[in-house]
């Protein structure tokens, strides 16, 4: 019999594009992960924590095969997969923005094609194969959906048009490429067996992890602020925050000055100090936050 001091949970961490951007989470989130360059099985800080790297393309099939018991990758590769899956949470994050990624039906610049039905009969190439046929199928469009292996941009001037994924859009630019349609909006999630959830300790665990990330990304760009203003001029001051925010404010040993703290976004930060400033706050400190858990 295990105690549960020997319980774990094998946690699976999407290598490659979403790589960094899932370990730098983890590290805000308060979770120390060392990745090897020869081995996919990273350390944690955490002895209940198990972490396996997969491709994000292939996690939903080992989260629905209990090869680990949760996960992080896209929603795309979730329906691509058609993964029977436990959705715990989203994420929005990404390796490039905060956006959400696109995988968007794409043609040269000079190409005559401007909507979908102009690829009656062509060639799409593209890696994400189930869900491009489904989008042609649902609008009645035959074509023949062909499996891209990497670097699908170039492949746009070899065959009719190509599916491919961008956030920015900036590799699309580079390769004189056009946006016909947009097929999928795709954001990270965090997924679990539906085994695993079965287990209060795996379930209590999991949802713990989630809500540490979530406070990671809720306090990836805000940022707190702490000043010191006139008793008198409070109402004035109170009037420029932000009104869904409640502010804590202390009493100072002089009684004729109050402190007032705040968390704000950095963009609202910014655009108030030099306000509060001219309103009489004094001793204005902005300092960065890991996590804001609601």
């Amino acid at each position: 019999m295990f105690s549960a001091k020997d319980k774990y949970l094998k946690f699976g961490i999407p290598s490659g594009s979403l790589q960094q951007s899932t370990l730098e989470l983890f590290a805000r989130a308060g979770f120390n992960i060392r990745v090897s360059s020869r081995s996919y099985m990273p350390s944690v800080d955490d002895p209940a924590i198990e972490a396996v790297m997969f491709r994000a393309q292939e996690m939903s099939r080992y989260v629905e095969d209990g090869v680990v018991d949760a996960g992080l990758t896209g929603i795309d590769w979730v329906l691509e997969n058609e993964s029977d899956v436990v959705e715990v949470a989203e994420l929005v994050y990404s390796k490039a923005t905060a956006q959400p990624a696109r995988w968007v039906l794409a043609v040269p610049a000079e190409s005559k094609i401007t909507k979908p039905e102009d690829l009656d009969g062509a060639i799409v190439a593209t890696e994400l194969l189930n869900c491009t046929r489904k989008y042609f199928e649902q609008k009645k469009i035959k074509v023949k959906v062909e499996f891209s292996w990497g670097t699908t941009e170039v492949k746009a001037r070899l065959v009719d048009a190509i599916v491919d994924i961008t956030e920015t859009g900036s590799s699309l630019t580079a390769n004189n490429l056009r946006v016909v349609d947009t097929i999928l909006t795709s954001t990270t999630r965090l997924i679990a067996n539906k085994q695993a959830m079965k287990d209060p300790w795996k379930k209590a665990k999991i949802e713990s992890i989630t809500l540490l990330l979530q406070g990671a990304l809720e306090g990836r760009e805000k940022v707190g602020l702490k000043m010191n203003i006139p008793r008198a001029a409070l109402d004035t001051v109170l009037a420029l925050l932000p009104a869904e925010k409640s502010p804590t404010i202390s009493s100072l040993a002089d009684e004729a000055f109050v402190a007032i703290e705040v968390i704000l976004t950095e963009r609202a930060e910014r655009e108030l100090i030099p306000q509060l400033k001219r309103a009489g706050a004094s001793g204005i400190i902005t300092y960065p936050l890991n996590k804001v858990i609601p």
